[in-house]
């Protein structure tokens, strides 16, 4: 990117004095470095363009954009300064008069600061959305709600937000969830984006789109994308541990140590590793997979099957108490019946009665022992 910028200040405007290059690569840039003035309420921005190279078809919409913007938010955007190659390609677009491009620049040398612009450090946040779409919105406001161009427009907005919206998907790529996936949410929260935008707040689109569509993929990891719900605690570390991955692996250029992260993170060494240890609940196990050291197995063969005693053990137990409490004579009884497998007749010539008599004595304890385990 050859694009340089130096800032100038003075209570009532700022002045930025563009040098190099301004075409479709670096004018995202200038965008965003104007969008800090607009923030700041600067009542006049100042766009030197004198030291110019070259100016594009794309930079030159850019440019128009934000002075449509600035005269939105009661912000005057213009240039002055223009000439050689700059000047004959603003002439050509027709808005050479309209940028201000022929006026010149009416700021003493020794009254400015010149403070140099780090380009490296500017956060391109809004610049990937497309220029002009907060413009759209403000449009698409103002039409009548069953208007029947109102729903076009509104699909076109979606549409040409779109890729951003993508962009922003793919950062939470290899947490399990599929790109097809991921992008679906993320064109969920871009719709959300562009329904609940309110553009007379004075906010780019990008400002209010970014988080919400962050947001609806952050709750879809938290309610969908992890087969076991892990605690609030845990996510927010999480996602702590995760950022500082991400920077020490820049800053360090290797895979940072549990030591790392947890100096980074401002954590315990043993709350990084509950962390590493609770991101595999994100996608347990495969039961199909082959069981340690046995490669004709697999981990569903190893599970055993459910015993059907199982279900008997609570009357297994309930029976042991309620059968202490029959008659000493009675428990003989089923014993001889249930455990020996004596016929009524045999029980009858062990225990000195008739079959009759057994016959009544184990109808009644059967008739104890039913009516007490269905209580």
């Amino acid at each position: 990117m050859d694009l340089t910028i130096l800032e100038s200040h003075r209570p009532d405007a700022t002045l930025l004095e563009l040098g190099g290059v301004l075409d479709y690569a670096s004018a995202p840039y200038l965008r965003q470095v104007v969008f800090t003035q607009f923030d700041a309420r600067t009542p006049d921005v100042v766009l030197d363009v004198s030291r110019l190279r070259l100016i594009d078809a794309a930079a030159i919409k850019i440019l128009l954009y934000l002075q449509r913007r600035g005269d939105q938010l009661d912000v005057e955007v213009h240039l002055c300064g223009a000439g050689g190659v700059t000047l004959a390609t603003l002439e050509i677009a027709g808005v050479a008069k309209l940028l201000g491009a022929y006026d010149r620049l009416r700021w003493p040398k020794a009254g400015r600061d010149r403070h140099p612009v780090d380009l490296g450090e500017v956060h391109l946040g809004q610049g990937q959305w497309p220029a002009g779409v907060t413009e759209r919105l403000l449009r698409l406001g103002e039409m009548d709600p069953d208007g029947p161009d109102r729903a076009r427009v509104r699909e076109q907005i979606i549409e040409q937000c779109l890729p951003a919206a993508q962009r922003l998907a793919r950062r939470y790529g290899g947490g399990g969830e599929t790109p097809a996936d991921l992008a679906q949410v993320a064109a969920l929260g871009l719709v959300k984006a562009v329904d609940g935008f309110d553009a007379g707040h004075g906010v780019e689109f990008g400002t209010y789109a970014s988080p919400t569509i962050t947001g609806e993929l952050k709750r879809h990891f938290r309610d969908r994308g992890s087969a076991i719900r892990l605690p609030r605690r845990l996510q927010e570390l999480r996602l702590a541990v995760n950022h500082a991955r991400d920077t020490l692996e820049q800053d360090l250029g290797r895979s940072p140590t549990v030591a790392d992260l947890a100096a980074e993170a401002g954590v315990t060494e043993d709350e990084v590793v509950e962390v590493i240890g609770a991101a595999r609940a994100y996608r347990p196990l495969s039961l199909d997979v082959p069981a340690a050291g046995m490669q004709d197995l697999t981990m569903l063969d190893t599970l055993g099957d459910e015993a059907p005693e199982f279900s008997l053990v609570e009357y297994r137990e309930s029976l042991r108490c309620l059968i202490a409490r029959l008659p000493e004579r009675e428990q003989r009884i089923l014993s001889l019946r249930f455990y020996g497998n004596l016929s009524q007749l045999e029980i009858a010539h062990q225990v000195g009665l008739s079959q009759m008599h057994v016959s009544r004595l184990l109808s009644h304890a059967l008739d104890f022992l039913r009516r007490h385990l269905q209580d």
